[in-house]
């Protein structure tokens, strides 16, 4: 049976939800695609560009709906410009299998004039189940004219962009990438360490970002409210200060292997 969608109520001039693509990415994501999908307005086409999931991603993607296109996985980049290839609605919504479209999110997609060529959406990513304050109303442009979309490289992920002008949409985008702690420190490993990679090694860099930890904590507890996250918000402010640091080390010790290789 096919996902129930929430229905919206749409002005004269408001997009036409059968003109829009959601396109999700996913890998072995059954347990947070349900929600993402049930967030979409009613009439919206889903794609889903599935990395060859074993568990139950794909069975739900099409008992709700979707048009589902199994692909080895390769990149961010590679993988969201093969899937904009395969859409042939006039609009693409850009989501992640972990995201949501709040109340005032969906009302505001299906509301929107077409006035623009893109639409930018805010998003807050929550950690152990809390949205966080230091990753709350970060803008990011998910809504956009097929015809004008294009995906640029970024050092981890992918940047959705288009040349025309923009609007900003109400409502936010929920963001549920950290249920615990360990999935937050796995990814915090393995981002660190791909970054490294990119980066070039300096020890006058590293020493550098190691004297800005404290600053950066501080900056996060204080400026951006992490502060009043209670233990979870400290958690993540003392880890996003020491990123930068932890990344220029990671560097350094891979240009010290690479050296004993050679």
């Amino acid at each position: 049976m096919a996902a129930r969608q929430p229905r919206c109520v749409r002005s004269a001039n408001a997009l036409n939800p059968s003109d829009i693509t959601a396109f999700i990415l996913t890998r072995d994501e059954e347990r947070d695609l349900p929600r993402a999908v049930t967030s979409l307005p009613h009439g919206v086409s889903i794609l889903v560009l599935d990395a060859l999931s074993a568990d139950n991603t794909v069975a739900y993607a099409r008992a709700a709906g979707a048009r589902v296109i199994e692909r080895g996985w390769t990149d961010f980049v590679d993988a969201r410009r093969f899937g904009l290839g395969q859409i042939a609605t006039p609009w693409t919504l850009m989501l992640d299998a972990d995201e949501e479209l709040d109340d005032r999110l969906r009302e505001a997609i299906v509301a929107a004039s077409g006035d623009a060529d893109g639409y930018i959406v805010r998003r807050t990513t929550y950690f152990h189940g809390k949205p966080m304050r230091l990753w709350s109303d970060e803008p990011l442009l998910r809504l956009v004219r097929t015809r004008d979309a294009q995906i640029e490289n970024v050092t981890l992920h992918e940047r959705l962009v288009c040349a025309g002008p923009t609007r900003e949409l109400s409502g936010t985008l929920l963001h549920y990438s950290y249920p615990d702690a360990r999935s937050y420190r796995e990814k915090f490993a393995r981002y660190t360490a791909i970054e490294a990679l990119a980066r070039k090694p300096s020890w006058l860099g590293t020493a550098g970002a190691a004297a800005l930890v404290f600053p950066r904590f501080a900056n996060g507890l204080l400026r951006h409210g992490a502060l009043r996250d209670g233990p979870r918000g400290w958690y993540v402010a003392w880890y996003s200060a020491l990123y930068p640091a932890v990344v220029a080390w990671k560097s350094l010790r891979q240009a010290g292997r690479d050296r004993k290789k050679h």
